[in-house]
């Protein structure tokens, strides 16, 4: 164990600034069956069990494996695990290093997949759209009538993050909260009381800053819509046509075994930290575990609108966010980021210049998932922390690094 160290505030604020997982409560995980549709590397739609592939002595499969070994001694990661597809064809997977100790990481561990499950749920509004059962533009007061100014916020505010509703977690009694007892259960309706008792950060659809309030309100307005809760509704709508079937939401901080375990000294002791409670960080329904083959999977559905229509394939990478994103008297540029051509959000999705992205992170938990549409070329990183490891996105880090390798002149930027 390394010796205790006092908690910097400021880098609590930055490790949880992006994070999106999630949890409330519910009596059970049910799950609907749906039929798989084949996206691109997802396979032949069935269960196929998660296992490395043969140890590679040259091409992309070695080169992916060496940034994996470098980049887990150079950024001090306890395990690496990592599948990279190109269309359906499986360039390489693999595990290194430990899940906890003498317990060798496997490729059919689970992690939290945090706000990769924001895009299912970008994703799931849009298939209702195409489906004519809502429209974007739609005030979700229809829905949600308690919701100040809902009248005022639209599904496409919410899903895209332009509401102006403070996030939460950057408000420092929170943050001091949620180190005091990571434990916790909390409620989807202390949650957004916390945002909606800030002032607006700007009037709705005026500029554009990440709100972790927004995709809970997104998830209950989807409720509301179907009738439907909301990890059924994802399951019929996008985790089951596109053959996730890994991927399982929890209730609870429980995860399914194989358990990746998570280690993490944001509190001032390397700590295990796999079962603290993921219920403050997304829309209860949604707060869910993956391998790292639905993770490759996943990055490959999404990133190439497999479900969706061409029209609203457009509306997820660009639903009007472009172009907003500036400082105010009221939102500093740390908040209100510049959203461009070059990197900008989506409905739920990252654009990072030719590609399209997520890459949540949670208390010792690092995850990336990155698609490059022009190749058909698929990314899935999952990383946890050894006492002294690098700060940050590290698992993103290393999608980087491969997308630089096997995508010369498409490089993955930095969002922001």
């Amino acid at each position: 164990m390394r010796p205790a160290r006092r908690v910097s505030r400021s880098r609590l604020a930055a490790l949880t600034a992006f994070l999106a997982l999630t949890a409330l409560v519910s009596p059970t995980t049910g799950r609907a069956a749906a039929p798989a549709i084949t996206p691109p590397g997802g396979g032949e739609g069935r269960h196929r069990p998660c296992v490395a592939s043969p140890v590679p002595g040259r091409g992309p499969a070695r080169e992916v494996l060496r940034i994996a070994e470098r980049g887990r001694a150079e950024l001090g990661l306890k395990s690496v695990i990592v599948r990279v597809t190109r269309g359906d064809r499986e360039v390489v997977t693999a595990a290194l290093g430990t899940s906890m100790t003498g317990v060798p990481a496997d490729p059919a561990m689970h992690f939290r997949n945090g706000n990769i499950a924001i895009s299912y749920l970008g994703t799931a509004l849009l298939r209702l759209v195409d489906q004519g059962r809502v429209g974007l533009d739609d005030p979700v007061a229809r829905w949600l009538p308690d919701l100040p100014q809902g009248d005022r916020i639209t599904l496409r505010m919410l899903a895209a993050s332009t509401t102006g509703l403070v996030d939460y977690v950057r408000l420092p009694a929170f943050q001091q909260a949620v180190v005091a007892d990571p434990f916790r259960r909390w409620t989807a309706g202390e949650l957004v009381a916390l945002s909606t008792g800030q002032d607006r950060w700007y009037e709705p659809g005026t500029n554009w800053s990440y709100s972790h309030a927004n995709f809970l309100l997104l998830g209950a307005a989807l409720e509301k819509i179907t009738g439907t809760r909301l990890d059924v509704l994802l399951r019929r709508q996008v985790l089951g046509p596109l053959g996730l079937d890994e991927t399982r939401n929890a209730f609870t901080p429980e995860i399914p075994e194989p358990v990746l375990h998570a280690f993490t000294s944001d509190r001032g002791t390397y700590e295990e930290s796999t079962f603290w409670n993921p219920s403050w960080t997304t829309a209860p329904g949604a707060v869910q575990t993956t391998d790292i083959c639905d993770l490759a999977r996943s990055a490959a559905g999404i990133g190439s609108g497999a479900l969706l229509s061409p029209a609203s394939y457009r509306e997820l990478l660009d639903p009007g966010t472009v172009g907003l994103g500036h400082a105010t008297r009221t939102c500093p540029a740390t908040v209100c980021l510049a959203q461009t051509e070059r990197t900008h959000y989506g409905l739920g999705v990252l654009v990072l210049g030719d590609w399209i992205a997520q890459h949540p992170l949670f208390f010792g938990y690092s995850a990336s998932q990155a698609y490059l549409p022009s190749e058909r070329l698929a990314v899935a990183v999952s990383t946890t922390q050894d006492p002294d490891a690098a700060a940050g996105h590290t698992a993103h880090t290393l999608a980087q690094r491969i997308a630089a390798a096997l995508a010369p002149g498409r490089p993955i930027p930095d969002f922001g």
